[in-house]
């Protein structure tokens, strides 16, 4: 446990469904619902909206230059209508709606009645995990060696100290011949994240590495 984690207060897990979540009139036509609020939730802004066919879902605005929030949305039933600056299109549900800038005009109106559309928000901020390069690498290390080598090699360039990305990186350069650079990213891995010891046992393209005196130091500590 890190010493952040130590301070911080352990709080339980909450299922709601969205549905239960009050539902507050306005503004204008649309009704919010305060997700976040209910929740709780201090990493992202998040709300639901619902209105009825031909009235506003998406109240027509510009987010705060001061504030810099990213906004997404997701129309979660019913069907949408967006109109981001000059571009008009239907959002049927399922859809995902980017708007990074904070300039850009954003508005939508329900086509049909119940449509409900959900908006997440916040500052460009966040550090992605290193999971996410690695969980799209993977299925390609071996039908695609060289894509999934740019993957990890662009999680790196995010992530540097990733302990995950670096055994990844240790499996395709093996793959590739490269021993002595496949032992330098191995040990790296391990030194840093005991649970590399687990996947290694798992990575038959490692197994000569195995053997290596410094990865056998690692293991057995």
């Amino acid at each position: 446990m890190s010493a952040d984690d130590a301070r911080r207060p352990w709080r339980p897990h909450q299922v709601v469904h969205l549905d239960d979540i009050e539902a507050i009139p306005g503004p204008g036509t649309l009704t919010w619902h305060p997700v976040r609020a209910t929740l709780g939730l201090r990493a992202f802004g998040t709300n639901a909206y619902t209105a009825d066919a031909g009235e506003d879902v998406v109240e027509p605005h510009t987010e705060s230059a001061t504030l810099a929030h990213e906004e997404l949305y997701f129309v979660f039933r019913g069907m949408a209508r967006f109109t981001i600056d000059e571009d008009t299109f239907d959002a049927p549900p399922g859809t995902y709606v980017f708007v990074p800038d904070t300039a850009s005009h954003r508005y939508a109106v329900a086509v049909e009645d119940g449509t409900t559309v959900l908006s997440f928000g916040g500052p460009a901020t966040f550090e992605p995990s290193a999971w996410e390069w690695f969980f799209r690498a993977d299925p390609l290390m071996e039908s695609d060696p060289d894509a999934a080598r740019a993957i990890i090699e662009d999680g790196l360039a995010h992530v540097p100290e990733s302990p995950g990305l670096h055994f990844w990186r240790a499996r395709l350069r093996a793959r590739a011949g490269d021993r002595d650079a496949a032992r330098e990213d191995l040990i790296f891995a391990l030194d840093r994240q005991a649970e590399v010891a687990e996947l290694l046992g798992q990575a038959a393209e490692l197994a000569e590495l195995r053997e290596d005196p410094e990865v056998q130091r690692l293991l057995s500590r």
